[in-house]
């Protein structure tokens, strides 16, 4: 794969999962941030799941700043989104668009002529744990990536936030979720594979109120193994909700396709 190639890949993919919502129709649950120092971690579990995000759509803009270390790139891209059915993104004049759904992930370069078209297959390998379009959507917005009701876990706090630490070591993996606690979302994830030198760590800078939704404002993600970083800047613009929305993707006729390797990350 050429290198344009590669910064399609690598910014589509990344940048695509953190626009991502589930969906839930319990009460919200908002404090003034002032730290409990007693809150145990069934309730501090409880509220995070009771503030996710309820609605059918989303559409705006999004900033990206992206850089790997030897290059950097900087570009917005529009968004468009149906919850727990699709998400398409478009660079300026439809150059890139990528295309996701519960069973596909597909993008297509009219720069280069070339497409990619296939499954999660790829993106699980490359963190390292198996991923479907439900973890991405968690993994991004604010949610957590494993479903934090099925183990137990040891709460403590640190620098203004609740932290969460799995009582017992899941195999392979060193988790750590930070928890901010006036919305009960997320401040930080970190998922690292050291017997991989592999890190994923994604910090959400701050958050914003629209209407009645909490979302993410700025977060930035980073993903290294060995000593390759892929770091990625987010800015959220002009977000709105429920609108109707549609998707036009087609992958253009004579593209070439993408087949990726573990050295086009």
């Amino acid at each position: 794969m050429n290198k344009m190639s590669r910064y399609a890949f690598r910014i589509l993919f990344f940048s695509v999962f953190s626009i991502l919502v589930s969906s839930c129709k319990s009460s919200k649950i908002i404090s003034d941030g002032t730290i409990d120092a007693n809150i145990s971690a069934k309730n501090l579990i409880r509220a995070h799941y009771q503030n996710e995000l309820d609605f059918k759509t989303l559409r705006g803009k999004v900033k990206i700043d992206y850089s790997d270390g030897d290059d950097t790139q900087s570009f917005s891209v529009s968004l468009r989104m149906k919850k727990d059915h699709a998400i398409w993104m478009s660079a300026p004049l439809g150059i890139v668009k990528a295309y996701i759904t519960p069973e596909r992930v597909s993008f297509y370069n009219k720069l280069e002529n070339t497409y990619f078209d296939g499954d999660f297959s790829y993106l699980s390998q490359l963190l390292g744990t198996e991923l479907d379009f439900k973890k991405v959507q968690n993994l991004l917005l604010g949610e957590a990536l494993f479903d934090l009701r099925k183990a137990k876990y040891e709460v403590s706090t640190a620098g203004g936030n609740y932290l969460l630490k799995p009582k017992q070591a899941i195999e392979l993996f060193n988790i750590l979720f930070e928890i901010e606690p006036k919305n009960y979302k997320m401040a930080s994830q970190r998922l690292a594979q050291p017997s991989q030198n592999r890190l994923l760590d994604i910090d959400y800078k701050n958050y914003q109120k629209i209407n009645k939704w909490i979302l993410p404002n700025e977060l930035l993600i980073l993903a290294s193994e060995n000593t390759h970083t892929n770091t990625i800047a987010l800015q959220y613009r002009n977000m709105q909700f429920d609108e109707s929305v549609s998707f036009p993707y087609k992958i253009p006729k004579g593209y070439d396709e993408i087949v990726l390797t573990k050295n086009d990350l």
